[in-house]
């Protein structure tokens, strides 16, 4: 895949440490009284301080070279609050690999499918609004109802409406692009927005932004929250405004992250944040989506909290949306007049003319003068391919995959050739194969694609918006139970760190309100909800690790023990069992306890670490 460099660049979001002394760039959040604000400001100023974010009962401030105590001891006041570090936040999407032509007609993202939302219509007087926070949203794209769109700028972010990169248009897009016939259609068509501009020219903001923007989002009459973003340490002021926003009723969802790995990223780290993992279109986990522990803490003082990990997961591989005028690349391509899907590799221009099938292309070959080369992946470098084909006087090239699924991909950054070439998927190789004509184009676009839980993230707050269109008497935390309650379960069975309930289903989750009210009928894992209850302890003995399981709930006279998925006992049903771990050191280890011989009849997971 083609990695966009602009967001790539800025992807060290989930790797930072929990805590830190200093804070970045020598930038610190002063919890005050508002009435007493104006004291601390003049104080804070009169000590050399640099003051930023303006926010409700708090203030941003720069005492450069002085760490978090030298701060303390400075700001030794009676009306102060509390002194924290100003954490970074980046915008958490990774790859942007640009493919389909768009802009002559509508396409609907897989995600759309994948989550129903086709089969759920968005009712545009619910009084639904989402509220963007991220790096702008450009105003040249035709595919919003810009009558529906309002926003603020940050302290030196620029103009809401003026992109800061191609994210946030992306997020955006995916939301609720407009059912217009032209480009993408989001998962709540035309749902009011309200956008929040926290990204700077570099690419990156602060927790003290975040807390900011939550109480515009709320002014903004927002009752869903929108981050595709994050970064590492918790923040006492960013928690309290996204409490705040959602104890008012409102919804706050955010990405898991990108790294990967089991390290746990803010906002979304937080109980009051709704945390969104990415799958692909084949309903599998993305290999970049983060997956932390819903445990904290270790041993006897372990405790869980399933709004601490990944609750659910919607579609964010390779997500189709919105981009800012010219800035993405597509491609289209015909064989014999048939339209096929095909991925941008490099070099815009057309190609048309007779298809001549070039083998691995190893090497140049005469008869494919004046011919469109179709090729086959393998052995050498995409690059050297196309070289050999434009060397034998070919005037395109299409290189197709070899196994399931599109080509993605690139000639390098030290392309020399000039023929348009694209990829094409491995399902259509037969076809091309028979078809004796093809037309090839490669041009710029207002849409392409974006891989990340940032492109999860979206997804999920356009379906909340979706789904709560409907039942507008419910509250976003309701909203947030009926969306895990009848996710549909993938990976492990039952719930788990990577999928957490699983793949969000918008008209499931409908039906599933309309049967049960906003209140529901169960402990929020639907599908998966079962009458088995479980609860796990992890302790130490003598350098051994032990874990404790108790249950209740299952009706066979066996029950089946998983660990990690795979299954270790089958044991009495006498509600206890202790687990003996052999191996040395520490690790994290997910139980559950099902039903002699179902796969469904599951408990929840639960996650003990050593």
């Amino acid at each position: 895949m083609k990695l966009n460099k602009l967001t790539g660049a800025l992807l060290i979001a989930g790797a930072c440490a929990m805590a830190q002394a200093q804070a970045s760039d020598d930038r610190y959040i002063i919890q005050v009284d508002n009435s007493k604000k104006g004291v601390v400001k003049a104080l804070a100023k009169k000590l050399g301080a640099e003051l930023h974010v303006d926010g409700d009962g708090f203030f941003a401030a720069t005492f450069t070279g002085k760490d978090l105590s030298q701060v303390k001891g400075l700001l030794n006041n009676p009306h102060i609050k509390l002194v924290e570090a100003d954490q970074k936040r980046y915008p958490l999407g990774i790859y942007n690999d640009d493919a389909g032509n768009p802009m002559q007609q509508q396409v609907t993202p897989y995600a759309v499918y994948q989550s129903q939302a086709n089969q759920l219509t968005f009712d545009a007087n619910a009084g639904m609004k989402v509220c963007v926070i991220d790096s702008g949203l450009d105003q040249s794209n035709p595919d919003f109802i810009w009558g529906n769109i309002t926003g603020d700028n940050d302290s030196g972010t620029g103009n809401w409406y003026e992109n800061g990169g191609p994210h946030g248009t992306h997020v955006a897009g995916t939301i609720g692009a407009a059912d217009n016939n032209i480009g993408v259609i989001g998962m709540a068509p035309g749902v009011p927005m309200h956008i929040i501009k926290v990204f700077n020219a570099e690419g990156w903001g602060y927790s003290s932004d975040l807390a900011h923007a939550a109480n515009l989002c709320s002014q903004a009459g927002a009752n869903i929250i929108n981050m595709s973003l994050g970064g590492g340490g918790s923040n006492n002021t960013e928690s309290n405004a996204f409490e705040n926003f959602r104890n008012a009723g409102g919804l706050v969802v955010a990405a898991a992250g990108n790294d990967g790995n089991n390290v746990r990223s803010y906002p979304a780290g937080y109980p009051s944040v709704m945390m969104i993992g990415a799958n692909d279109a084949d309903n599998q986990i993305a290999d970049f989506s983060q997956y932390p522990s819903c445990t904290s803490g270790r041993g006897k003082r372990a405790t869980n909290d399933e709004h601490i990990c990944v609750e659910v997961t919607a579609g964010g591989v390779d997500t189709l949306s919105t981009y800012p005028a010219d800035m993405a690349t597509s491609s289209s391509m015909t064989a014999d007049g048939a339209a096929f899907a095909s991925s941008a590799m490099e070099n815009s221009g057309n190609a048309s003319g007779s298809l001549y099938f070039m083998g691995t292309a190893e090497a140049t070959d005469g008869a494919a003068n004046g011919k469109v080369c179709l090729i086959d992946r393998g052995n050498i470098s995409f690059h050297d391919k196309v070289a050999n084909c434009e060397a034998s006087g070919g005037i395109g090239a299409i290189i197709v995959n070899n196994e399931a699924g599109m080509l993605y991909g690139t000639l390098g950054d030290t392309n020399s050739t000039s023929i348009p070439a694209v990829g094409a998927a491995f399902e259509d190789r037969t076809a091309l194969m028979a078809a004796t004509n093809a037309n090839i184009s490669i041009g710029t676009s207002d849409y392409g694609l974006m891989s990340g839980t940032s492109m999860a993230t979206p997804a999920v707050a356009g379906l909340a918006a979706l789904v709560w269109s409907n039942h507008p008497e419910c509250t976003g935390e309701e909203i947030r139970s009926a969306l895990k309650a009848t996710a549909a379960d993938a990976g492990a069975v039952g719930k788990d760190v990577y999928f957490g309930y699983g793949i969000v289903k918008a008209t499931d989750a409908s039906a599933y309100l309309t049967a049960n009210g906003c209140a529901g009928g169960g402990s929020g894992d639907g599908d998966n909800t079962t009458s088995v209850e479980l609860s796990a302890s992890g302790y130490k003995q003598k350098g051994n690790s032990y874990v404790d399981l108790s249950w209740n709930g299952a009706s066979t006279s066996q029950v089946d023990i998983y660990r990690n998925g795979s299954k270790i006992v089958t044991t009495s049903n006498d509600n206890s069992h202790t687990d003996s771990i052999s191996v040395k050191g520490g690790g994290t280890y997910g139980y559950q306890v099902c039903e002699q011989g179902s796969t469904a009849a599951c408990s929840a997971t639960q996650t003990v670490v050593f």
